[in-house]
């Protein structure tokens, strides 16, 4: 019992704080951290850097899709514009057609209506 409580008083004892740095261990802390800012700060550079060229073709992106959804308006109302027409083109002359038979179709049932002699 007496050894288990002299054990912890030793290990109590140990845990305390140690001694300050040095100065040239402190020194030498001192230069690596201002290293470590120097190293941080390039980093930083870098990424701000690559920020802005990846902003810059995003815009690009951008206005490429832009540019992209008009063509694609264009080219659609184009195609519709054709289509109408064409179909007007084949409409047109049928709707002539028809109005040609009706009236000749009137002609004929006004003359199966004369009178016969």
């Amino acid at each position: 019992m007496v050894l288990a409580i002299g054990f912890a008083l030793a290990l109590i004892a140990g845990c305390g704080e140690k001694d300050a740095p040095s100065v040239k261990q402190s020194r030498v802390i001192a230069a690596e951290n201002m290293e470590l800012q120097k190293e941080l700060d390039r980093s930083r550079a870098r990424f701000d850097n690559m920020k802005e060229q990846c902003d810059k073709e995003l815009e690009k992106q951008r206005d490429l899709i832009e540019r992209y959804k008009k063509e694609r308006d264009e080219w659609k109302a184009k195609s519709q514009r054709n289509v109408r027409d064409q179909a007007m083109s084949v409409v047109d002359p049928l709707m002539e057609e028809i109005t040609r038979l009706r009236e000749e179709n009137r002609k004929l049932t006004a003359q199966l209506e004369e009178p016969k002699e």
